[in-house]
Order: C-alpha cells, then structure tokens, then sequence
C-alpha cells in the first residue's frame, strides 16, 4: 500500500520556520518532522510514498536527493572527486516527489497525484505536519471490514493549558490538566482510501476537508476510526517546541519503531 503525504502547504502560523523552509522539513529532534510521518508507517511495513510538493518543494526534493548524506558516514576524495559512503542506514523508502502546484488547495493536490494511485485498492493520506501513535495496520484492518470509500482517524483535540474551577474566595476548587476539549473529536489525518474518491475531486481550488468530506458522509461512505492515544500537529512554534521537548526527554509517543 503507498501512503500520499501532503506537504506542500505555506505553513503560515509558524512563519517563525517557514520562511526558509516548507513546514513538512522543520526539525523535531534533529530530523524533520517529514522524517518521522515516515517514519510511523514505515514501522507499519508501509515503504511506498508519494509526497505532494509545493511552497518551497525544491528543499523537500534536496533532502531525499542527499539522504545517505544526512544519515551515513561520507569520505571525500578531493583528489579524484570521488565519494565514499560508510555504514549505510538508509531507510526501505520509495519516495516519490511529485510538484503539486504552489497555490493548490488539498483536494487539488490529491487529484494531481492520481496517476501514482491506479493500480491501489485503497492508499493512505495524511498531513505534513502532524504525528501520532496511531496503529496504521489496525487502521487499515477497520477500513477494509467497514467497505466504506474512505475512513478518517477521528481523536480529541490537544488542549494547551490546564483548566480550572475558581471558588468565590479566588481560590482554586479543583484542576485538570490538559483537558479534552469539549468532547468532540476532530479529524486527525490519518486516511484510508479508495482512488474512487479521486472522481469528487474538481480541481486545483478543491479543498479535501470540505466538500468531498461532506459528501462522502452524506453517501454514508465516511468511515471515523476512533483513535484514543496521541496525536499532535505541529501549526504554531509552541506546539514545535513542545514536539521538540517530548523527543529530547525520550518521552515521543509517536516513535514507535525501534531504530
């Protein structure tokens, strides 16, 4: 199965980063939080990718083009110009890196990546940008037993602060931390899909989230699998830095793998 990634967004609310970068290549722990998505299904046995490239995609297409640079031992014999790598640890990836246009909306850049997709029953989708410990392969296994076109990762929305009941005299009655919101979940990412929801897809000014979700619920063809475990996305630099911070105390929820 291949997994579609959409990494070509601008990233504005964390503006701090990408100004130099495309949001998918800010590093958490060294690596960019691209890496780690990857990362996540890779674990799952899913090795097959097809990142949708925009704002800046040139830098996304750098990395991979360099990767046993970034992840290997190099010698450089300037002599002969010639390059040894040592101690390969490159990943059983296939990457595909497809330019989806600068300014195309989500839906847009799924149905521009279709060509990649005709011989799949069913493909992941998930965002740039967020990372969970959600478990794919019994993602996948809900998605085939519901028959639906496509399924969702449905979970609560991180809360950043703590909340808190005030007594009349000022003082705190009683304190929760991190609570879930309101109780709805949203939609984390986190796809299953048939290509067939490639025909609700219009053009590059289709946004996936709105119409095509609605109508796949209305056809009752919208399946949720509920995930109660981590998930964050990385919008805004403080939910980077909080990201950043869970990896350097060896505390990530979403590193599932091993090595």
């Amino acid at each position: 199965m291949k997994a579609v990634i959409l990494a070509g967004g601008f990233g504005s609310r964390i503006s701090e980063e990408t100004h130099l970068r495309p949001k998918p290549m800010i590093e958490i722990g060294g690596k960019p939080i691209l890496w780690h998505i990857l990362k996540i299904y890779s674990h799952y046995g899913i090795n097959d990718f097809v990142i949708c490239c925009g704002y800046k995609g040139y830098l996304i297409k750098e990395y991979f083009a360099n990767y046993f640079l970034h992840v290997s031992d190099v010698t450089f014999d300037m002599t002969s110009n010639r390059m040894e790598v040592h101690q390969h640890h490159a990943e059983p990836w296939k990457v595909t890196l497809v330019d989806t246009g600068e300014n195309t909306m989500t839906g847009g850049r799924l149905k521009r990546v279709a060509n990649y997709l005709t011989d799949e029953d069913a493909f992941c989708l998930t965002y740039g940008d967020g990372v969970g410990d959600i478990d794919i392969t019994a993602l996948i296994a809900f998605h085939r037993r519901q028959g639906t076109l496509a399924t969702l990762t449905a979970t609560y929305p991180p809360s950043r602060f703590g909340a808190f009941e005030i007594c009349s005299d000022h003082r705190v009655a009683s304190f929760k931390e991190k609570p879930r919101g309101d109780g709805e979940m949203i939609n984390a990412g986190f796809f299953v899909l048939s290509p067939k929801v490639i025909d609700l897809l219009a053009d590059d000014s289709t946004v996936w989230e709105r119409e095509p979700l609605m109508v796949l619920a209305e056809q009752q063809q919208l399946s949720a699998y509920q995930h109660h475990g981590f998930w964050q996305p990385m919008d805004t630099l403080r939910e980077k830095t909080f990201l950043e911070a869970l990896w350097g105390e060896g505390k990530a929820p979403w590193k599932v793998w091993e090595r």
